[in-house]
């Protein structure tokens, strides 16, 4: 699917970002890749949606050299792979809803499709209630699981998560975690990005990469004997004890969704549909555009009579 060859990326300042990489990764996979700040876990992303070319080496995309790519083609390129950031990156102007379903907007799709599409993802994340709020409304836990059901709206085959988890509490990190993992779970490849111990104890499984920008070749399996990273300790008592508590919150919160109504495509009904005006600050709401038709309309009569 992904083939990174002997792969190298340095900049203008001559600081070298990524050194010789080797990696193979296949349809499906759960790739995770751990550094410290500045190794490279970003360039990284930035390569595998081609706003930057290596300095050398090649990288292939569904047997494509991205090399090759015509400008053109970029954004189709782009489409397939949904990033997730560290600082959420929604549209302060635009609710929950509209934040999800600008993608589709943009790519054209038809305003049934939209709907589904977010109803499906509102659902998926668990925000359903919160479909009206603002960014500005949300915890962090929230608005990341809001960037994630962005990142999702146009169907990517790959999900890259650069730093989710970089801003959120040890509760909200090991509900982002959940999440991402289920999503690979259902089938779309993830590459995680974190040097998060928490984060890498709570996926447990797949492969795993230590950017450092030493020399790089294929990863090894997480349960495979792998050097931590500098500076880093094994899991202490405190932290056992906190991983605990957060299984139980989550347990507590799988039973209350449970019990809890889910949005249904029957609630368009009752349910606002929203249009976004492209470029303007203003949303338009089909329900205000009736009640403005209705007093027209009682205007009419009263003058009649």
């Amino acid at each position: 699917m992904i083939v990174f060859s002997s792969v190298s990326k340095s900049f203008a300042d001559k600081q070298t970002a990524i050194v010789d990489l080797n990696l193979e990764i296949n349809e499906g996979d759960l790739l995770v890749i751990t550094g410290p700040s500045g190794a490279g876990k970003t360039t990284l992303m930035k390569l595998l949606i081609r706003e930057y070319l290596p300095t050398s080496g090649e990288i292939t995309f569904e047997n494509a050299p991205l090399s090759q790519l015509k400008n053109s083609e970029i954004p189709a390129l782009r489409r397939k792979i949904g990033v997730v950031f560290q600082d959420y990156k929604l549209i302060e102007e635009m609710n929950v809803w509209e934040n999800i379903a600008l993608p589709l907007y943009i790519s054209n799709k038809k305003d049934e499709e939209i709907e589904s599409r977010v109803t499906d993802l509102l659902n998926l994340i668990g925000l359903a209630d919160k479909a009206l709020q603002f960014p500005r409304q949300l915890s962090g836990g929230e608005a990341q699981r809001v960037s994630i059901a962005r990142a999702l709206s146009v169907g990517p085959k790959i999900i890259f998560a650069d730093e989710p988890t970089g801003n959120l509490d040890s509760e909200a990190t090991i509900k982002i975690t959940r999440l991402l993992k289920k999503i690979n779970e259902l089938g779309t490849t993830l590459l995680f990005a974190t040097h998060d111990q928490l984060v890498l104890d709570e996926l447990g499984k797949g492969k795993i990469i230590h950017l450092d920008k030493k020399e790089q070749s294929e990863p090894k399996k997480q349960n495979e004997s792998t050097p931590e990273p500098v500076g880093e300790e094994k899991i202490d008592e405190e932290r056992e004890k906190v991983k605990e508590k957060l299984d139980k919150l989550a347990k507590e919160e799988t039973k209350k969704e449970e019990t809890k109504p889910k949005l249904s495509l029957a609630d368009r009904l009752s349910f606002p549909k929203l249009k976004l005006k492209i470029g303007s600050k203003k949303i338009k709401n089909n329900d205000q555009k009736e009640k403005s038709k209705d007093k027209k309309e009682e205007k009419k009569k009263n003058e009649s009579t």
